[in-house]
């Protein structure tokens, strides 16, 4: 006898009222254990894996890729019980004659009201959750395009006009943005749309692989059975297989808005950066200071680092050597490395400094942060940095990796740009920006000579830390960045 189960999307820890369904990992029919990884969300800090707490047999997918949905609400019904975990059993195994039907593997419904301890929040809801309403057909990602740059702490561009072999150029970045564009519907479709006006058929990962094409499946016409749009189809179609894509562009009004503007749906990483930003700028009273130095001596210090055996196997760059500068200069101004606590009315001087890296990442801004960054040799910190920039550069940095920080570096010098009034990140009281290093002219022992040359931003929140403050932290900085290998050899 089989039970149909749902199961509803948990808070995944992070107090946390909606996620995104990113991909699918099981489909209707597919039979799953306990903890098998059924679905990848987003969330608005981090891409999360849901195992399921059922064993049996998927029924249905409640939902498809690239909702948005509520904590509590239903995402995917499942067949439990002894018949369906046997029933699939026998459709894995056909061959396999007489096969005892497996236990299942149910956990213990929940009392009424309680909540079943399979996963962090999983349980009734107490309020009623609904999901966000799809968007129609039409609604398309248009053609992703990649967001590569090399380790964060790798990021200095030199002058192209004065290539230097033995200092290395920073990274090239190729910035795109994926967007979703939303067009209206022409009156007369381009290529046959189901009768009933319902949404088209297709399983969800031909719904991901058309959306990831930029196919609208209202355009593709189904050759699977009962009318399901398959995999051949959306990709014979992006290939030009179709012939009705091309028409319909002439049949729409060149200066109706709809078709000249794009919206893109805020949500997920974009959403909570939208909200922590407007939330820091209106309410901590920001300065900004700058300072141009002279980075010659790191240039060549970051060269010897480098080839030194202790440094084998992990990046270096001058984003180590600044970050190292910050955990310095640090001790001597500790208000850049605080608190404002607007309830209690204090200033929250943190002893340690976790140390955050803001990152562009194909899901958006995200600022991970290395704990005890203070507590750690210059080796230590190349290594931490590395780890850091690889898990920022795949999107699965976790909550636990972006919490907590006390300070932050931002690098504007990866795209060229010379320095930036950067906004603090909640919670903390200065935030220090990087530009690019280029050959300049200096004046450098009486003489106008071609040096490597950069500049220094600080922003801090005026309440906690004086001009003076900021201006001091700011010089220890640089002047370290100016002559680092005394203060970086120990």
């Amino acid at each position: 006898m089989s039970d149909l189960k749902q199961f509803r999307l948990p808070d995944v820890g992070e107090g946390l009222t909606e996620a995104e369904i990113v991909s699918w990992k099981v489909q209707p029919g597919d039979a799953i254990k306990v903890n098998d990884v059924l679905v990848e969300i987003e969330t608005a800090k981090s891409l999360v894996e849901l195992p399921s707490p059922f064993a049996g047999t998927v029924a249905d997918l409640l939902v498809a890729e690239g909702d948005t949905v509520l904590v509590g609400a239903p995402i995917i019904a499942v067949e439990t019980g002894t018949g369906a975990v046997a029933a699939a059993a026998g459709e894995a195994e056909p061959d396999a004659g007489t096969t005892e039907p497996a236990p299942s593997s149910e956990p213990a419904s929940p009392a009424a009201g309680g909540r079943q301890a399979v996963l962090v929040g999983y349980g009734p809801l107490t309020t009623s959750g609904k999901r966000r309403a799809r968007k129609q057909a039409g609604s398309s990602s248009g053609g992703a395009a990649a967001v590569s740059h090399e380790a964060l702490n790798q990021a200095f561009a030199t002058a192209p006009e004065e290539p230097d072999p033995d200092v290395p150029a920073g990274d090239d970045v190729e910035d795109a943005v994926s967007a979703t564009p939303e067009e209206a519907v022409p009156a007369t479709p381009a290529a046959p749309a189901p009768a009933d006006g319902n949404r088209p058929l297709a399983k969800p990962p031909v719904r991901k692989l058309a959306k990831d094409l930029g196919v609208d499946l209202a355009e593709v016409t189904p050759t699977g059975p009962q009318g399901v749009i398959t995999r051949s189809d959306v990709e014979a179609f992006a290939g030009g297989g179709a012939e009705a894509a091309p028409v319909s562009a002439p049949e729409r009004t060149s200066g109706a808005p709809a078709e000249r503007e794009t919206r893109v749906p805020v949500k997920g990483v974009r959403k909570m950066t939208a909200q922590a930003m407007v939330g820091s700028a209106f309410s901590a009273p920001h300065v900004t200071e700058w300072v141009t130095l002279d980075a010659t001596r790191t240039m060549r210090f970051v060269d010897r680092l480098r080839v030194h055996r202790e440094f084998t196997g992990v990046k270096v760059s001058p984003l180590l050597v600044a970050a190292k500068a910050v955990c310095l200069a640090v001790r001597r101004t500790p208000e850049v490395n605080a608190t404002w606590d607007e309830q209690a009315q204090e200033i929250v001087l943190k002893r340690y400094v976790n140390l955050g890296i803001a990152a562009a990442t194909p899901r958006g801004l995200v600022v991970p942060n290395v704990k005890d960054a203070d507590q750690l040799s210059l080796r230590e910190l190349a290594g931490a940095l590395g780890e850091l920039t690889a898990t920022a550069r795949e999107g699965k940095a976790q909550p636990a990796d972006m919490a907590g920080g006390s300070f932050t570096i931002t690098n504007v010098g990866v795209f060229g740009v010379d320095a930036g009034t950067p906004i603090l990140n909640p919670g903390e009281s200065a935030i220090l920006c990087m530009g690019a290093i280029r050959r300049q002219p200096w004046v450098h022992a009486g003489k106008v000579k071609p040096r490597w040359v950069t500049t220094l931003a600080v922003s801090f929140d005026h309440r906690v830390v004086d001009g003076a403050q900021g201006s001091q932290f700011l010089a220890d900085v640089a002047a370290i960045l100016e002559d680092p290998g005394a203060a970086l050899l120990h």
